[in-house]
């Protein structure tokens, strides 16, 4: 993941103070342990700015509304407490080329400053901290500890310090270029690595599109640049600084994460340079909508990655228990199946007591029906009346297992099979592509939690009010099919989206998503329009790899949820059968 370096905190804050000064404070809400929302409103509207103090994605930008979940944490009471009300006069850095920023609070735009709300933008160093304006620490998102840092402790109740200068030179438009060439030349080495070391400022992503733009290699030595290259490179390098100067950005991705700087095209014989390039596909129309962007897709994404795996384990962890227990189950009842068996042993000894003799430990009779000889396995310390009784008791004790074990099978299989649809919803969801896809995962998570599958015990609900988004497809008729995406939209779907109208699809005693065929009155599916809605049907189920799978349809007014049964289980009757073709799903 690509970090916030000095560039695009400027490129940031710049547009910040042209849209968001001076700014009343409406309200603090905490997203996560690293990022704060700030509820900004001006004379033209209002929005949210996100401090983020994130190890690998600390950043301050305009970010989306946060979602319907309690606050809960501490830092953001204080927050609330100390700042909601004041006005944001200013966002300005603490210091020449450094990553801190100084949100300023006061009762009232032209007042002095009361609060100050430093976003230390660092990497892992990254901190957010709110002093008064005698510079003591108030509350801190992360309190540093002697322990872990001797240099630079931070702690309520302790003066707020600086972090410790850079030593590094300070780039300036007015160093010329023979001064700048020695710098980075003098001791030999890679170019990406001797600007890295020679000037502050500078970030491995600005550094590497900066020497691409100039058509050369990072990875190349100092020695092996030519004048004309080294030309092109400094009018880069002065390109970069007259950017800064005159806040001059143009944000957009690049493949190796993004850029808001449009480097200049090659130039061309050495003298002069050509037009800037032009935007590419992937440009925003500001460096905010390109941060919140990209850091919201990138963290989802390490989210999407982490929660599918903890749900995963958990499933099958489950599952493989669950099974076993059921495998103990049948084996018993397998058992139970030769009580029959028993009492005509019992049965055929009692009437053949004449044949009995002391001390033997099996007997062999003939039986009532074939006259086949039954070989009797007998108790030697017990005579023919007594075995007899023995293994009358053995019958009577296999009927009543079979009475107590055949609900619990039933129970414990009810359960794999509810566990076996959900793990089919996780099957398809194998690599994040948006944020409807860690949604999903989440209301999962939520689901298992409320079915006692997962114990968390700082558990905070997720948004209630969240909109349902369903796969969405077109049949070749043009008629619309929605696809739930878990259980709660399974049930969505059925019993609430459903219409009179409408078909319902599923596949036949497989677990996966149900579907549902939209049709307005009057309408008929055609053959065609029932083979889409089974092909997409049996995609979204855990028989997405066969080449048939068998999908049953019905109207919705024949599926019912049985009494007490868990999410997305339901049972039907009336039902049609189409064989679907989940390979030329999305063919």
């Amino acid at each position: 993941m690509q970090p916030v370096d000095f560039t695009t905190l400027t490129a940031a804050c710049s547009e910040l103070r042209a849209q968001w000064l001076p700014a009343r404070l409406e309200q603090v809400y905490q997203r996560d342990r690293f990022t704060v929302s700030l509820a900004l409103r001006t004379m033209k509207g209002r929005g949210w700015i996100d401090l983020s103090s994130h190890p690998a994605a600390a950043r301050i930008c305009v970010g989306d509304s946060p979602p319907r979940i309690p606050d809960t944490f501490t830092f953001s009471e204080q927050l609330r407490h100390q700042l909601c009300g004041l006005a944001l006069v200013a966002i300005a850095p603490v210091s020449p080329w450094e990553r801190v920023i100084d949100l300023q609070f006061a009762k009232r735009p032209g007042e002095g400053a009361l609060w100050h709300l430093y976003a230390e933008i660092m990497g892992k160093y990254s901190n957010i901290i709110l002093t008064a304006s005698d510079n003591l620490v108030v509350t801190c998102a992360h309190q540093v500890g002697v322990k872990q840092s001797s240099v630079r402790p931070i702690q309520t109740g302790q003066p707020y310090e600086l972090p410790p200068s850079l030593t590094d030179a300070v780039p300036s438009l007015s160093e010329p270029q023979n001064r700048w060439q020695e710098r980075i030349s003098l001791v030999p080495g890679q170019l990406k690595t001797n600007l890295l070391k020679n000037y502050r400022g500078l970030s491995k992503g600005l550094v590497v599109s900066m020497i691409r733009s100039a058509s050369l290699d990072p990875e190349q030595s100092t020695d092996s640049l030519n004048p004309h290259q080294w030309q092109q490179l400094f009018h880069r390098w002065q390109y970069w600084l007259q950017c800064l100067e005159n806040s001059k950005f143009h944000p957009s991705f690049t493949p190796e994460g993004y850029t808001v700087i449009d480097w200049p095209a090659p130039e061309k014989n050495g003298v002069g340079a050509v037009p800037p390039c032009p935007p590419s596909d992937s440009s925003f129309s500001s460096v905010q909508e390109l941060l919140n962007s990209y850091y919201t897709g990138e963290i989802n994404q390490q989210l999407f990655a982490q929660l599918r795996h903890q749900l995963t384990q958990k499933l099958n962890n489950i599952l493989a228990k669950l099974r076993l227990k059921a495998n103990t189950f049948k084996e018993r009842l397998q058992q139970s199946a030769d009580a029959d068996t028993h009492k005509s042993q019992a049965d055929l000894l009692m009437a053949n007591l004449q044949h009995w003799q002391p001390g033997m430990k099996s007997i062999s009779l003939p039986d009532f029906e074939t006259e086949k000889p039954v070989a009797i396995p007998l108790n030697p310390e017990k005579n023919a009346v007594q075995n007899a009784q023995a293994i009358y008791k053995k019958h009577q004790k296999l009927k009543r297992a079979r009475v107590a074990v055949e609900p619990l099978l039933a129970a414990v299989q009810a359960e794999i099979d509810y566990l076996e649809q959900v793990e089919a919803a996780l099957s398809v969801l194998e690599t994040y592509r948006n944020t409807q896809d860690l949604q999903t995962l989440a209301e999962i998570r939520e689901e298992l939690i409320q079915q006692k599958y997962l114990n968390v015990p700082d558990y905070r609900s997720t948004d209630k009010d969240a909109a349902i988004e369903f796969h969405r497809y077109q049949t070749p008729s043009g008629f619309e099919l929605l696809i739930g995406r878990n259980n709660r939209q399974n049930d969505q779907l059925t019993f609430r989206t459903a219409n009179d109208y409408d078909l319902w699809f599923h596949t036949l005693e497989i677990p996966g998503s149900h579907a549902l065929l939209r049709l307005k009155p009057g309408t008929v599916a055609e053959e065609t329009d029932l083979q889409f809605a089974a092909d997409m049907t049996a995609y979204y189920s855990r028989a997405r790899q066969s080449e048939q799978v068998p999908v049953v349809y019905t109207e919705p007014k024949y599926v019912y949820k049985p009494k007490g049964a868990k999410p997305g289980m339901v049972v039907y009757k009336q039902e049609r059968i189409v064989w679907g073709r989940p390979q030329q799903a999305l063919a």
